[in-house]
């Protein structure tokens, strides 16, 4: 455990042991301000930095003293909001506006007499409105030919930042939830789609067992039905994770479906087998009833497969 004050501290060292790379007179009074900027912005590193995006490039920023402690620490700083340009009109509205500067055209095309302004604002608007989750596929796929193998970087979306890697080309944020505190098998998230369909990893990019966000169960105004319906598409989530799971420990070779409905079977056995109660109970919704008590010793005989057809 680290206190804030602490990583603050340690922060503050990094950045004043750092030297230029030029010595030359002009060179040190501007590297010398920047030092003196960061040094200002350092505090707000735990409440949260102010950096405004450009929708032209995934490290196009528009250059503040908060970003200058990223350029110091040599910190790459990435972010997915991109314009497609193959939108043509999207692409002429935005511009190489930065978020700010895109806000104040809108307000002030939307005021305007000019029909063709009022058309631009609107197509403006209307491209904050579609992309509000601050990701779009053409940012995806600029991210992941951008960022390099293996590089630590930081990924600003939604107002919070997040340590992102790359990992087989693939890439991946490094989990911070608090609802994940206690799961030691969830250290990464995924990052391949825009709208957070995204699958949990452990240290080792390994697909972990635990649930996806939605595993806190349903809220208390949804309906005996849905909450049931909810109940019922974890369930087939986690049977999915963990197949995909056990053709992982296979060595990434593929599995028949019998050889993985068998595994399942197995692996299901054994979670419940804590579980199981001394006397027959009542079947949990979406589940078939639990096999009577068998006396001390008595082998469990064995279910003959139909090969002809196997239900995950």
């Amino acid at each position: 455990m680290i206190s804030s004050e602490e990583l603050m501290a340690y922060l503050g060292d990094c950045i004043l042991s750092i030297k230029p790379h030029q010595q030359t007179e002009a060179l040190q009074l501007n590297f010398q301000q920047n030092v003196n900027d960061t040094m200002m912005v350092l505090p707000k590193l735990s409440t949260g930095l102010d950096v405004n995006v450009r929708f032209t490039g995934v490290s196009d920023f528009e250059y503040t003293p908060e970003c200058i402690i990223f350029d110091l620490l040599n910190i790459p700083l990435y972010h997915g909001w991109l314009v497609d340009p193959q939108i043509p009109d999207v692409a002429e509205a935005v511009g190489k506006l930065s978020y700010n500067q895109l806000v104040e055209k809108i307000i002030t095309c939307k005021h305007s007499s000019d029909p063709n302004l009022v058309t631009e604002g609107l197509i403006a608007e209307q491209f904050l409105e579609s992309t509000a989750s601050q990701l779009t596929y053409h940012g995806l796929c600029e991210l992941t030919s951008t960022v390099k193998e293996g590089e630590l970087s930081v990924f600003f979306r939604n107002n919070h930042f997040s340590a992102m890697i790359k990992h087989k080309s693939h890439l991946y944020l490094l989990v911070t939830d608090q609802g994940f505190l206690h799961e030691e098998q969830v250290v990464w998230e995924s990052l391949h789609n825009v709208d957070g369909d995204s699958c949990f990893c452990d240290a080792e990019f390994h697909l972990s067992h635990a649930l996806g966000k939605e595993a806190a169960g349903g809220s208390p105004e949804e309906g005996e039905e849905q909450q049931q319906q909810h109940l019922n598409q974890r369930q087939v989530d986690q049977d999915y994770m963990i197949a995909l799971s056990l053709q992982q420990q296979q060595g990434g070779s593929a599995l028949s479906d019998l050889e993985l409905a068998q595994q399942l079977q197995q692996e299901e056995y054994q979670q419940q087998q804590p579980q199981q109660p001394p006397v027959a109970a009542p079947a949990a919704q979406g589940r078939g009833p639990p096999p009577p008590p068998r006396p001390s010793g008595e082998r469990r005989p064995r279910q003959k497969q139909d090969l002809d057809c196997v239900v995950l």
